[in-house]
């Protein structure tokens, strides 16, 4: 008796497709889109600092084609609560007004974020590690890992036919000193993968990342054989770092100030969600001036140089309580990121000038731990997947060409070298490349108000005159403000001077005047354009230049315009 055969087609599902926006081919701003049959998912929100353009404003990712293609995400997912992860949300949100999940850390930040520009906070949901969040058709569970910021998480994303590890930062950490090493049983039950999504800081580094717990002794000992006043900068975000600082300042005789506003802030909410608990007691910084040099320990934003911090305002002589003298040490616990050298140099400098002694990354390695994997760590991540294809990201090309050289040793295909725009889609196992789309860079003055674009100025009293005194000191390449800005009005002068400086020390920087006459012609206009377009009338300028060591060829005017 004939009986016809059996057919069984093997079942297809719609490509998986990935689309990052940032993060790619750079360091920071990190954004990717992951989209299933007409749904979308996206992936942290970062920004970045522009310390190459002048007012270094920020850049955040470019979004605005998505609307049209029908990319609008239907929820967010963050790994963690670094700038260049979340920095971005609460500009981009509104476009989209979509859930965001994230651990109980980052859900805090972006609050905060959240208040200042006005928006709802009813998106915000907190989830822990370990559990997994339902976006049909999507399934993402976060994953702990460890990171130079508590509560850090990959991210496994599961469809209907394929299953991807983001990786998010990372490193393999045996030493923590703010939560537990990282498990391997997490990431050996999602083996085989299809696809990893992989962090690319570090893949050019051989061996293993330094703990934290290491790089908590090499601060001791450094700061052990101090005297005078010992200033720490490190990023805000990382609270295991200053956590250690803390209980060294403690074991050391010194007392803790916080300098910078990130820095507060990050602490206040550290503690309110049960971190920093055995932190000592801060000093305010008003009263540091009453205070002994050798009983001080700062910590202090401004590793990468950014002209606003409490670093370069203290490097500058400009911090408004408190000033270093000969002899104070500065140390620099943190990772100078690709892009950062001049300015941070530039900084060094400042405290050269003030004879005080630099500690950094040249003189002890130990001083810093880096968050991001290294080669060893990265082999043994893939160990535990068994991934069949990654995708190197969160990295410049030199890092991308090293992660995938590490993975072809490892027999894991590589099969693309993925670029901001591009739209990539995972299907039958192979990854291919559908479109690219063009980018726009989108910059915000860091000055710019939350929740204020465009905001109407109010009406101010004008002041006749306007006098404003600059201290300046030669360097090879032109001139440099030292000291802290004396201006005098005749009237009341809603003149934001913190702007005004900042203003004003990019400008110095940027004028190759060989003489202090020809500093001010270049000077004196733009100064007075920077003035109309912040005032509400224009005052009568008087801007009077001087050396800070005078010398007979150092030519000081005092005219006005």
């Amino acid at each position: 008796m004939f009986r016809p055969r059996a057919q069984i087609r093997p079942r297809t599902y719609p490509p998986l497709l990935f689309h990052p926006l940032g993060g790619c081919g750079e360091i920071g701003m990190n954004l990717s889109l992951y989209g299933y049959d007409d749904h979308w998912i996206a992936v942290d929100c970062g920004m970045m600092i522009r310390q190459d353009l002048p007012d270094a404003p920020l850049q955040i990712p470019d979004v605005a084609h998505l609307a049209a293609e029908g990319m609008i995400p239907e929820a967010v997912f963050i790994t963690h609560g670094h700038e260049d992860h979340i920095g971005a949300l609460a500009w981009i949100w509104p476009h989209w007004g979509c859930p965001v999940y994230a651990t109980p850390l980052a859900i805090e930040m972006l609050r905060a974020k959240f208040l200042e520009r006005g928006l709802r906070t009813d998106a915000l949901r907190a989830v822990t590690p370990g559990s997994s969040v339902e976006q049909s058709p999507f399934k993402v569970g976060f994953v702990a890992v460890t990171h130079s910021i508590p509560e850090s998480c990959a991210l496994a994303i599961e469809t209907p036919g394929a299953r991807v590890l983001h990786t998010g930062d990372w490193k393999l950490d045996p030493a923590p000193l703010i939560g537990p090493p990282i498990d391997s049983r997490p990431f050996e039950r999602l083996a085989p993968v299809d696809l990893v999504v992989a962090d690319s800081t570090n893949a050019d580094v051989e061996g293993h990342s330094r703990s934290e717990s290491e790089a908590g002794a090499a601060l001791e000992a450094v700061i052990r054989e101090c005297r005078g006043r010992v200033a720490v900068s490190c990023f805000a975000s990382n609270l295991a770092r200053i956590q250690s600082l803390g209980q060294i300042a403690a074991r050391c005789g010194r007392r803790v100030a916080l300098l910078g506003r990130s820095m507060e802030r990050m602490v206040a909410i550290a503690r309110q969600l049960g971190y920093l608990e055995d932190f000592p007691p801060q000093v305010p910084t008003y009263d540091l001036g009453y205070l002994p040099p050798e009983e001080i320990l700062l910590i202090a934003t401004g590793s990468q140089g950014e002209p606003r911090s409490a670093l370069s305002r203290l490097a500058q002589g400009r911090h408004p309580l408190l000033d270093l003298e000969a002899g104070d040490h500065v140390i620099f616990s943190a990772r100078a990121i690709p892009g950062n050298e001049r300015p941070i140099e530039r900084l060094k400098n400042g405290f050269r000038r003030l004879d005080v002694h630099i500690h950094d990354e040249h003189s002890d390695p130990a001083l810093h731990a880096s968050g991001h994997p290294a080669r060893a760590e990265l082999r043994q991540l893939y160990g535990w997947l068994k991934p069949r294809l990654l995708l190197p990201v969160h990295g410049e090309l030199t890092h991308q060409e090293a992660h995938r050289e590490l993975a072809e040793t490892l027999g894991i295909a590589v099969p693309n070298r993925v670029v901001n725009g591009d739209l990539l889609a995972l299907e039958n196992g192979t990854l291919s490349p559908r479109r690219h789309f063009h980018l726009q860079p989108t910059l915000l003055s860091p000055r710019t108000r939350a929740g204020r674009p465009g905001a109407a100025s109010t009406p101010r009293r004008a002041a006749s005159s306007l006098s404003i005194a600059l201290t300046l000191l030669p360097t090879e390449t032109g001139w440099t403000r030292i000291g802290r800005l004396l201006w005098d009005s005749e009237s009341a002068l809603d003149l934001d001077e913190e702007a005004l400086a900042d203003w004003l020390d990019q400008r110095i920087d940027a004028i190759p005047a060989e003489s202090l006459l020809q500093l001010r012609q270049q000077l004196f206009a733009p100064l007075n354009e920077w003035l109309k377009a912040h005032l509400a009338k224009l005052p009568e300028l008087h801007l009077q230049l001087m050396p800070a060591d005078p010398q007979p060829e150092h030519e000081v005017r005092t005219a006005s315009g």
